[in-house]
């Protein structure tokens, strides 16, 4: 039809315009799927507030980005009335994050989809080299690797360290249970050895614990929570992070919640921060391993080794019974300082925390409600992290975050 357009078939513009009208819902609508809040299309066109077809042709261009599915005839629940509402589900297919985390007995690199799903996973060597560029540079050949391998599209790539991360320079100012150098520039290094392994996407690193909070908050234990504390030991030391109004708090300058150096007993072990009895010395593994008159065998990591003892051993071996009491009285006492400052709605535990409140959770909950004013006048649910690698899943977290807020942009160049 020369001169003419082409005509139109009945219905597309009001499509193209509901699409437009919905392009600004597209990363609201992604994150309500991502973090299993809108399962069903009704519950996205409720929870975004706009009209039905609207919604359908936001999950529409989400399902053309190849982010999620749309099950347009989903099974009936027994007894239900009516013709039920297109189930929305996370593409198993889709793009996914190059994830990897540092600590003392080595490092581990994962692919992870939305929904916090690991895909892949691969463990790296159990020694730490003092050069973190050495580390990194491993961690980010074993996340190619593991792309190569699978063949998936990446948006990104998110490093989880045990040291607080200075904003907004990147660096990890104390690295204590690493040779790393103080203030090592690990984000800088990070990327660079991402864009050297041709990785697309942008590259960032956090805290291990901020991180595992983060992944809790969204996808596991902390889920509805509005003011989640969360802490954690991992291999060496204890840490902690808060989340507020669904927001990770870090401080002005990426530094809070450095609970690992809350005194707990006074005439306790040296910590390495310089001070004394810091919770970061007396409630970690090796601490566990010492009260339980154990030694460290090289086989498997101590935080291995603490938790296979306690579920292995605990109450029947006496020496097992009591380091599990002073570990958990120690825990309890540092929680109870925490609760009367933070005031949270929820505490979840990670790591060999989690593992003694298995052991014994009417003891840790008394200590808590003991020594806290907010704990005696109603307590403070405390529950057990749920995510298996969660500062692994919280890794991803930081590299999904931009295709959750711009979703079209954010793949363009993927």
């Amino acid at each position: 039809m020369t001169g003419k357009e082409a005509p139109r078939t009945a219905g597309e513009p009001n499509t193209r315009t509901r699409l437009d009208r919905g392009r600004g819902a597209l990363g609201p609508a992604l994150e309500l799927v991502h973090t299993g809040r809108a399962p069903t299309r009704a519950v996205l066109t409720a929870e975004l507030g706009v009209t039905r077809a609207t919604a359908g042709a936001v999950a529409a261009e989400l399902e053309a980005l190849g982010l999620i599915r749309v099950d347009a005839h989903p099974g009936a629940a027994a007894g239900a009335q009516g013709r039920p509402s297109h189930r929305l589900e996370v593409a198993e297919d889709g793009p996914v994050a190059l994830a990897a985390q540092v600590h003392a007995d080595g490092f581990r690199a994962a692919l992870v989809g939305l929904g916090g799903r690991i895909v892949a996973t691969a463990p790296g060597c159990e020694t730490v080299d003092a050069d973190p560029a050495k580390v990194l540079g491993s961690v980010v050949e074993t996340g190619a690797e593991l792309l190569r391998e699978t063949g998936r599209r990446c948006v990104g790539a998110g490093l989880a360290v045990p040291s607080a991360v200075a904003e907004p320079e990147g660096l990890a100012l104390n690295p204590l249970h690493l040779a790393w150098p103080a203030g090592a520039p690990v984000r800088e290094i990070f990327a660079e050895q991402v864009r050297a392994a041709g990785i697309p996407g942008p590259a960032f690193a956090a805290n291990d614990i901020n991180l595992a909070a983060l992944a809790e908050h969204r996808h596991g234990a902390g889920r509805g929570s509005r003011d989640l504390l969360c802490v954690a030991t991992g291999h060496r030391g204890v840490g902690g992070a808060l989340v507020l109004d669904g927001r990770l708090h870090t401080g002005s300058s990426g530094l809070a919640l450095e609970v690992g150096h809350l005194t707990v007993n006074p005439e306790g072990r040296p910590c390495h921060c310089g001070s004394r009895g810091c919770l970061d010395v007396e409630a970690d593994p090796p601490a566990f391993l010492t009260a339980a008159c154990r030694d460290a065998g090289p086989a498997v990591s101590q935080l291995q080794q603490a938790n296979d003892l306690i579920r292995d051993d605990y109450p029947a071996d006496p020496a097992v019974r009591t380091a599990v009491e002073i570990l958990i009285d120690r825990l309890g006492l540092g929680l109870a300082g925490l609760v009367n400052i933070l005031n949270p709605d929820r505490i979840i535990l990670g790591g060999l925390h989690r593992t003694l409140l298995d052991a014994d959770p009417e003891r840790l909950r008394a200590v808590v409600a003991d020594r806290s004013l907010w704990g005696r006048s109603g307590g403070v649910p405390i529950l057990a992290c749920t995510l298996d690698h969660n500062s692994l899943v919280g890794a991803a977290e930081l590299a999904w975050q931009p295709v959750l807020d711009d979703p079209p942009a954010a793949l363009a160049g993927v």
